[in-house]
C-alpha cells in the first residue's frame, strides 16, 4: 500500500441476465476509505463487487485505479485485491495453514503475514486441521484470513460475516480497522451490523436501478 492509492467508479451501469441492475453509479475511495453496500437481495451488490474485482463486465462506465482503467492490466489489478466471495474456496483435504500458503504462493505474495492472520481470527489452534473438518464459521474465518494475509490494498468482501459468531465478527472489525489505519480500502456487502469504522459511506445499488440510457450518437 502506497498511501496514495485511489479507486474511482464513474457512471457505472450493469445488467444481469439481460435485466438492468443499476446505472449512473459513481463513487470514489481514497486511502483508508470504506464503502458499505446495503439493500435487498438481488439489488446488485454482488454484481458491483464482481465488476470492481474485474470478474464481471459493466455495460457502461469505468472503474479506475490511480487514474487507469482496471481492465488495462488485469494481472496488476488482481494483485491489489483481497477478494472474498460467497464461496470460501478452500481445499477440504488441506489444512487451514496449507490452504493459505497455497493461495499466497499462487498470488506470488509473501508468507510473512500468514501467522498474524491466523492469530487475528482466532485460528492458530485450528491451523493444522483439514479444512473439511472445520465448521462453516471456521471455514469462513480461514477464507477471511486469506484476505488478511495477502496484505492487498483493496478488500472486496461479499457477506463476510456469514456463519461467524459474535467474537469472530469483532475480530473481523478489528482487522478492518487496522487495514484502514494503514491506508487500505474496504468495500463490503453485508446485511449485518458489521462496523466498518468511522466515515463509512453506504450505497444501495438498487437505488440506481432502472433502464440503462442509450448512448448519445
Amino acid at each position: 500500500m502506497t498511501g496514495n492509492d485511489r479507486l474511482d467508479v464513474m457512471d457505472l451501469a450493469a445488467r444481469r441476465g439481460g435485466r438492468p441492475v443499476f446505472h449512473g453509479l459513481s463513487f470514489t475511495l481514497a486511502p483508508g476509505g470504506a464503502l458499505r453496500l446495503a439493500g435487498r437481495n438481488g439489488g446488485g451488490k454482488t454484481t458491483l463487487l464482481r465488476i470492481l474485482a474485474g470478474l464481471g463486465r459493466a455495460d457502461r462506465g469505468v472503474v479506475l485505479w490511480n487514474g487507469d482503467p482496471i481492465g488495462d492490466d488485469r494481472e496488476a489489478h488482481a494483485a491489489r485485491l483481497g477478494w472474498l466471495g460467497h464461496a470460501d474456496a478452500l481445499k477440504p483435504a488441506l489444512s487451514a495453514r496449507e490452504n493459505l500458503e497455497a493461495a499466497l504462493r499462487i498470488a506470488d505474495r509473501p508468507l510473512a503475514g500468514l501467522n498474524n492472520a491466523l492469530d487475528a481470527l482466532g485460528l492458530s489452534n485450528l491451523a493444522d486441521l483439514p479444512a473439511g473438518w472445520l465448521s462453516s464459521g471456521q471455514r469462513r474465518r480461514v477464507a477471511l484470513a486469506r484476505v488478511l494475509a495477502g496484505a492487498a490494498p483493496l478488500w472486496l468482501l461479499d457477506e463476510p460475516t456469514v456463519g461467524l459468531d459474535i467474537a469472530s465478527v469483532a475480530a473481523l472489525e478489528r482487522a478492518i480497522a487496522s487495514h484502514r489505519a494503514g491506508g487500505g480500502m474496504v468495500v463490503a456487502a453485508t446485511h449485518t451490523a458489521l462496523d466498518l469504522g468511522p466515515d463509512t459511506v453506504s450505497l444501495d445499488p438498487a437505488a440506481h436501478a432502472g433502464a440503462i440510457p442509450e448512448p448519445i450518437s
